[in-house]
């Protein structure tokens, strides 16, 4: 079983920019909003008139787990470990490790940086900013 994700027609142009180290989100031509994740047609206005768009890569906690039991032997040797849902500054919302620090609080601003898992993929994961 690989644990590794499988981009898909939809998700091909944001994990094409995580491996180039930078993070993408999909913005609607007709009403501007930001969406993650990546879908066919804008969730605010239903149109197909999507672009990709680079984010900057910083946010906030909005809220996290502190995970103490692995759910996957793979898993193991990285407990404990922080999940946290991040409000990036551009609007959108996604779910990624918070390397370094298990001491996380809400709202706390977090930056994001790129784990490489292989030559195509690499993941993104916040830290807390000093």
């Amino acid at each position: 079983m690989s644990l590794l994700p499988r981009p898909t027609a939809e998700t091909l142009p944001f994990w094409e920019g995580c491996a180039s180290g930078e993070l993408r989100y999909q913005a609607c031509v007709a009403c501007d909003h930001a969406q993650f994740p990546p879908r066919r047609h804008c969730l605010r206005c239903g149109t197909d008139e999507l672009v990709w768009k680079p984010a900057a890569g910083r946010g906030v906690v909005h809220s996290f787990t502190v995970v103490h039991r692995a759910p996957l032997p793979v898993f193991k040797a990285q407990v404990p470990y922080v999940i946290a849902l991040i409000d990036l500054a551009e609007g959108f919302r996604m779910m990624m490790n918070i390397r370094g620090t298990t001491d996380i609080r809400i709202g706390q601003p977090v930056t994001v940086f790129f784990e490489r898992l292989n030559d195509t993929i690499a993941l993104p994961q916040a830290r807390l900013e000093e």
